[in-house]
């Protein structure tokens, strides 16, 4: 009791080590912000401010706002801040008879706007409202917020993919356990089968939670169900197979996978510029990031490097079908091998058994009875 006690120890040290890593202090780690402006001020206000950030954020300058807003919908930037914002009054003067000089337009008097993407990530834009606020404050007036991504009225904070994610996640990686540990008598091809038909249940199941049941988005339900299935798939084909390898311990392994590593790295809660190296490299190839960016890109940027998402979720697909392959190979092997002991052992213990066991002695024929009936056999034969 107390070995197997060490299975949910070591999933408690995993999962505070990955959530606590990723997600305890959540920090700007060069995120790219623009200012909307092509003069001499903007070019020092960026310069300023990339002066003060410390390398937490990475200031650079556009010259038009739509310049801004394509770059915002590409996730090039996480933010823009507009000085002027959309005041470009004429500001046109006109002598009155008594000499005064009077000004029309509010090109001068226009509120600071920022823009931002909320469906890029909730806690960014948040992040970046934080920061260009004061400087709106400087000026004595109001930040207007622009969102020019938002999320679907019923995901508020975008979030929901991510907690789709979970669902689907926990689906995939549970049902391994049921697939290795009540099927492992059967064949590894029947049990990649099932691992197949389960992703398609799992996958149908998170796309009903995403579309009809909770709104978590208003279009695009198909592509999200091709991407929900070759995450799904590509999880418990890893998992059938490394079963194989791993027998009691796979529950451990398919969640330090697609938990502890693959949770903390999808960017549904922080995107990869609001934690650390480590988290970040992982978001550029993990398949649970593959999902969440990919369902942002098909959903809500027009499906802008949703193929380079698209090839992250099959490739782990394909490493899920090679290590399937891998298990095959390993346990026909071993089948073979315990044929051969088997046979083996049954030629040893016959072996055995002949050696202590005396052959039993011919009886020979007695008496004169038998005596005549050969001589007669002998005659009528001429010998």
């Amino acid at each position: 009791m107390l070995t197997h006690l060490v299975t949910p120890l070591l999933m408690c040290i995993g999962m505070g080590l990955a959530y606590l890593g990723a997600f305890a202090h959540p920090a700007p780690h060069h995120l790219p912000v623009a200012i909307v402006g092509s003069s001499r001020s903007a070019q020092l206000l960026a310069q300023s401010i990339n002066d003060k950030a410390g390398g937490d954020l990475e200031v650079r300058t556009v010259a038009h706002r739509s310049t801004a807003v394509d770059q915002l919908k590409h996730q090039d930037i996480f933010g823009a801040y507009v000085p002027n914002g959309n005041g470009h009054g004429s500001g046109n003067a006109s002598g009155g008879t008594n000499g005064n000089t009077r000004a029309t337009g509010a090109g001068n008097a226009a509120t600071p706007e920022l823009l931002v993407a909320t469906a890029a990530s909730d806690t960014s834009a948040s992040v970046v409202q934080k920061i260009f606020t004061p400087l709106a404050a400087q000026q004595g007036v109001p930040l207007k917020v622009t969102d020019v991504a938002p999320t679907a009225d019923d995901d508020p904070t975008g979030q929901g993919i991510f907690f789709l994610l979970v669902a689907i996640s926990i689906g995939s990686y549970a049902s391994v356990a049921v697939i290795g540990g009540a099927g492992a008598v059967l064949p590894i091809r029947l049990r990649a089968a099932l691992a197949i038909g389960t992703s398609f249940v799992v996958s149908l199941i998170g796309t009903a939670f995403a579309g009809p049941v909770f709104h978590l988005v208003d279009h695009g339900l198909w592509g999200l169900w091709g991407m929900a299935w070759l995450y799904s798939a590509g999880i418990l084909l890893i998992g059938t197979g490394l079963h194989t390898f791993l027998k009691r311990w796979t529950t451990l392994g398919v969640m330090a996978l697609f938990v502890m590593l693959n949770f903390t790295s999808s960017g549904g809660i922080f995107r990869p510029e609001m934690q650390n190296g480590f988290f970040a490299a992982l978001h550029s190839f993990w398949n649970g990031a593959g999902f969440v960016e990919g369902v942002r890109s098909h959903v809500y940027f027009d499906g802008y490097g949703l193929s380079g998402h698209l090839w992250t979720l099959a490739l782990w697909l394909v490493v899920g079908v090679l290590m399937v392959g891998v298990a095959a190979l390993a346990e026909r092997r071993r089948r073979t091998a315990e044929a051969e002991a088997a046979a083996n052992a049954a030629a040893v213990a016959a072996a055995a058994v002949a050696a202590t066991v005396p052959e039993p002695a011919p009886k020979p024929v007695r008496g004169p009875v038998g005596d005549g009936v050969e001589e007669e056999l002998e005659e009528a034969v001429g010998v």
